[in-house]
């Protein structure tokens, strides 16, 4: 049974695929226009909203996400919708493991501490009446798309034979396949009248490392990719003048920390849900110019055996 949905951010990674999956499930799909619609009046009549909005390139968190927060609760107060966030792993900090709904959030990067900021106030809201769904995800495999760090540094120079990782290849870490993430979304909607007033739902997703990656890849294409380091030193340099170099800099810790969501409590949730498997998820997101004879037959850039860290 459908109902009404308004996704925050329809045009972003997150808001395409709602939009596409709510529809899908054959729920009435308004999308949420920032420079036309108030917020409070959009959701009149909403059963759930999706909260897509993420400032691009990390750009002034600490001001920009607390007041879409308290704009969301509002309308979610006004509207009586559920508020599906999507949550990502920032909150966790560098401690390696398998990062559950009841692993204690210590962040240690700025970004951590303004994430759990957020969900501390979506948590206090629920018990005011604002019910959320945390929907929690790695890093994002978006198919088709150019905007995610798989597309734009991982797999850039694939065509040339080549991936890019940022950090130890042999660290397992969470990625979320972005359709996966949004049929889930779709299905806790469903049932959100069986749900708690606050839900902190980890989505397991795939978790690999590079080398796992690289394997795959490798296999896809029928030949062998070679794997490269990333120039951290040159997002040092950068940092001074480029907002996003910076703001990746701080993350850099999450390359080097071995990490998987579990799926225990989305499979209790929804024992029907079925992932897209890690074989098409990774086909889906390689790009085409990679699936022709590489162009780097003259050995352009160095393999890892002769790359030394940034």
């Amino acid at each position: 049974m459908g109902g009404t949905v308004l996704v925050l951010g329809a045009n972003g990674k997150i808001g395409r695929h709602a939009c596409a999956a709510f529809w899908n499930a054959g729920w009435t799909v308004r999308r949420f226009d920032r420079a036309r619609d108030d917020l409070v009046q959009a959701a009149q009549g909403c059963d759930v909203i999706v909260n897509g909005f993420n400032p691009p390139a990390y750009h002034d968190w600490a001001n920009i996400l607390p007041r879409l927060t308290a704009d969301v609760i509002a309308a979610g107060q006004a509207s009586g919708a559920t508020v599906i966030l999507p949550g990502n792993v920032y909150n966790f900090g560098d401690r390696p493991g398998v990062w559950s709904e009841d692993t204690p959030q210590r962040p240690c990067a700025r970004k951590g501490e303004i994430r759990k900021r957020i969900e501390a106030e979506y948590r206090a809201a629920a018990a005011e009446g604002v019910q959320t769904l945390v929907l929690r995800a790695g890093d994002f495999i978006d198919p088709g798309r150019q905007e995610t760090l798989m597309a734009l540094v991982i797999m850039k120079d694939l065509a040339k034979g080549r991936l890019t990782t940022l950090g130890d290849p042999a660290v397992p870490r969470a990625y979320c396949y972005l359709p996966d993430w949004a049929r889930a979304a779709v299905m806790l909607a469903a049932k959100r009248a069986e749900l708690a007033p606050f839900e902190d739902v980890p989505f397991a997703g795939h978790a690999f490392s590079m080398l796992e990656l690289q394997a795959e890849v490798a296999r896809q294409l029928g030949r062998p990719v070679r794997l490269s380091r990333f120039p951290w030193w040159l997002m040092t340099l950068a940092s001074p003048v480029w907002e996003l170099a910076r703001e990746m800099r701080e993350m850099r810790y999450l390359f080097e920390t071995p990490h998987r969501l579990s799926g225990a409590k989305l499979a209790r949730l929804l024992p029907d849900f079925e992932p897209t498997p890690f074989s098409a998820a990774i086909a889906a997101e390689i790009p085409p110019e990679a699936r022709r004879p590489s162009v780097d037959a003259a050995g352009q850039g160095q393999s890892m055996s002769t790359q030394t860290s940034a």
